[in-house]
């Protein structure tokens, strides 16, 4: 579950991103996170990842509170979010299964495990057969696959993707999003941030809409800007 009570969070510089909002997910739910560029979407993403902590408000993850988490705790929270990016950062001079190697090895995964879960991940994204390649010999599409594979290599409980298609075409967008759908109907939470709304209106799962830093509306729907 990820919760989030009246959470507020204020920059340095004095912007103040988020002003006490709160919501819920439920385990095993997919939701979209949508606003306009400036609301705060980017500011709750880095909060559930532990790479900043809020001004006031409670925090929630997986059963880690992020508002007081003491830094030796956040690698273990870490291991519950697999994290995915509009730029996929996928390191160009390791193959595939290195890049989903690494991934393991970083939370001291035993060798029989990495070797037993990387094939299985890879056929679940469609591409068992690209495991010996490097990112530049894939497409755009087959390398957001790979960093897929790469959040669900560790067996998170929950995927957070950050403008997962933004780099792709409509085709490869949607069929990224059916993945995601896959990926859930397999109980992980999935919470994707997106611009997209046409997709966001095709699925039609929960949204949630941020607005100047507060929750502006929250439920089934459709995404107008």
């Amino acid at each position: 579950m990820i919760r989030f009570t009246d959470v507020i969070k204020t920059y340095d510089n004095g912007t103040e991103a988020l002003k006490g909002i709160s919501f819920s997910i439920e385990d095993g739910e997919f939701v979209f996170l949508v606003g306009p560029s400036g609301s705060g979407k980017s500011t709750i993403i880095k909060l559930l990842t532990g790479e900043i902590i809020p001004n006031d408000g409670r925090i929630m993850a997986n059963g880690f509170s992020l508002s007081n988490i003491g830094e030796w705790q956040i690698p273990y929270m870490r291991r519950t979010i697999g994290t995915i990016f509009q730029d996929f950062r996928l390191i160009g001079k390791k193959t595939v299964y290195d890049n989903l190697s690494l991934a393991m090895r970083a939370v001291d995964a035993a060798p029989r495990e990495v070797k037993n879960r990387i094939p299985y991940v890879l056929e679940l994204v469609g591409l068992e057969n690209k495991m010996n390649r490097y990112p530049d010999e894939l497409s755009g599409g087959e390398q957001q696959r790979v960093a897929i594979a790469r959040a669900l290599v560790n067996n998170p409980a929950t995927i957070v993707a950050d403008e997962p298609t933004g780099n792709l075409d409509p085709g490869r967008s949607l069929e990224i999003m059916t993945l995601l759908e896959r990926i859930n109907a397999l109980g992980t939470t999935v919470l994707v941030v997106t611009h997209e709304k046409e997709l966001v209106n095709r699925l039609g799962k929960r949204i949630i809409m941020i607005d100047e830093g507060k929750v502006v509306s929250d439920g089934l729907g459709s995404y107008e800007v």
